[in-house]
């Protein structure tokens, strides 16, 4: 009992703190209960709970007041509000003021104790991840080599954090260039085996038998070649980690071989019948479906679910699209004009265009692209020119120019008539110009579809396909948010 949740109840009503105290006891959560604020911040002062549990209407002073001095002095403190039902003006400022959440009375009890749980496993992953942060280096270079914080990548962050310490085997798949390496490493340093060495191995750079000599190491004499003894990559990874990379490429004869290193932790080196014990951690990556692969005969099943311990699958960039103005940024401090340079900055219709690409090279495509863009931009600011994508977004870019090209020609054909300002006559004839009528159709867009979010930017964002950080120029540019 004493490391169960601990919940500070603040409510004036004594029925109602009862009736939670009970509750959430019988829940085996560790309760105190409190009837004003300033009790409430008496006895967090004294003994911080993990959570309070508080009601808006105090006897003393606003609940919402009580709930900014928290937020001010113990900002890492979940509070869940309680209003009245139908109390919706309340609920909306108590988010607005940093509560993690509020429920309505009367009670619903199972919704209740859900959103406790739920508190509880926010602050359980978020913990997790920042002692995985922590621990994958010691310099921020380290820290950050894994970048996002999408919700895919929370559920990666999640998953390290919980089999890193352990020596099962670990299988990570996933697309071309969406970081499995980088995983591997994080996996390594968050280990105890973190003092000795990470071996990589890529299965598809070498042939069978130049693998397996790789792999193995070989004994003097032992083929056409081999002058020396040689120690292979399992013995050089003893005490450590191994990553086979690209497994899916080894074949049938090499799977048998490595099957039993994961059945036995021992080998022969090519020549010899001396077997060799490893003690070692297995991390296998593929961009390929090695259940497609075991159905084809192409890899074996065995192997495939000793490898399959522990799965961990790498979302490719266009499911994490949230991820990518914070590896842009990674990028433009990692990649510099000149080593001295302070980083390159990007236009917002260059973010636009890279939110529009649909990545198929994912993370390592878009690392890229922006080293290519820092190069050709000279330290300037990196503009749409900079990305020669080829996706839908670069097609919708082509029709445009297309767009253009047309109207300069519709309006060099005007000044050819006449009409030398280049403009046309609406039905009521007033003149307005291409541009004008553009801009007067964006700002109805923006402006219908804030007011249809209550001026959510971030939803009027989404909804209009556009850019969070395209959407705040236009709004001033158009002075909607005025």
């Amino acid at each position: 009992m004493a490391d169960a949740r601990s919940v500070l109840v603040v409510d004036d009503d004594a029925q109602v703190r009862t009736l939670l105290t009970d509750l959430l006891k019988s829940n085996g959560y560790r309760v105190r209960p409190a009837k004003t604020g300033a009790e409430a911040l008496a006895a967090i002062a004294k003994e911080r709970p993990d959570l309070v549990l508080m009601d808006v209407k105090l006897p003393d002073q606003d609940g919402l007041d009580v709930l900014r001095a928290l937020r001010r002095e113990h900002t890492e403190l979940e509070v869940i509000m309680m209003t009245a039902f139908g109390g919706s003006s309340s609920a909306i400022k108590a988010m607005e003021q940093g509560a993690y959440d509020y429920v309505t009375k009367p009670f619903e009890i199972d919704h209740l104790l859900a959103t406790l749980r739920r508190v509880f496993e926010h602050r359980e992953l978020a913990s997790e991840v920042s002692a995985l942060r922590l621990e994958l280096g010691k310099s921020a270079a380290d820290r950050e080599r894994i970048v996002g914080a999408s919700k895919p990548m929370m559920e990666v962050y999640k998953l390290i954090g919980k089999v890193a310490s352990s020596d099962a085997t670990v299988l990570i798949s996933g697309e071309s260039g969406t970081g499995k390496e980088l995983v591997a490493e994080a996996l390594h340093k968050a280990s105890k085996r973190n003092p000795h060495p990470l071996i990589k191995v890529s299965c598809a750079a070498l042939p069978e038998t130049l693998l397996e000599a790789e792999l193995f190491g070989h004994e003097k004499g032992s083929f056409t070649g081999a002058m020396t003894l040689r120690k292979g990559r399992f013995e050089g990874a003893d005490k450590g980690t191994i990553f086979l990379d690209e497994i899916g490429e080894m074949t049938l004869g090499t799977q048998t071989k490595l099957l039993r290193i994961l059945q036995e932790r021992e080998f022969e080196r090519l020549g010899s019948n001396l077997p060799i014990k490893v003690d070692i951690r297995v991390i296998a990556a593929t961009n390929r479906d090695l259940a497609e692969w075991v159905a084809a005969g192409k890899f074996r099943e065995d192997l495939y679910y000793r490898l399959n311990v522990i799965h961990i699958q790498m979302p490719p960039l266009r499911e994490r699209m949230d991820d990518v103005p914070l590896l842009v940024e990674h990028f433009l401090s990692k990649y510099r004009w000149r080593p001295e340079a302070i980083p390159t900055t990007i236009s917002e219709d260059a973010m636009a265009r890279l939110m529009a690409h649909d990545w198929p090279g994912n993370v390592r495509e878009l690392e890229n692209a922006i080293e290519r863009a820092v190069v050709l931009s000279r330290g300037a600011p990196i503009m749409v020119e900079h990305f020669p994508l080829t996706d839908a977004s670069a097609l919708t870019a082509s029709r445009a120019q297309r767009r253009r090209r047309g109207e300069r020609a519709d309006n060099a054909a005007a000044r050819a008539d006449g009409d030398g300002d280049g403009v046309g006559v609406g039905g009521n004839g007033a003149v307005t110009t291409f541009k004008e009528a553009v801009e007067s159709l964006e700002k109805r867009l923006i402006g219908e579809a804030l007011e249809r979010h209550g001026g959510n930017r971030s939803k009027a964002a989404e909804e209009l396909g556009i850019y969070r950080r395209l959407l705040y120029a236009k709004i001033r540019e158009y002075g909607l948010g005025e």
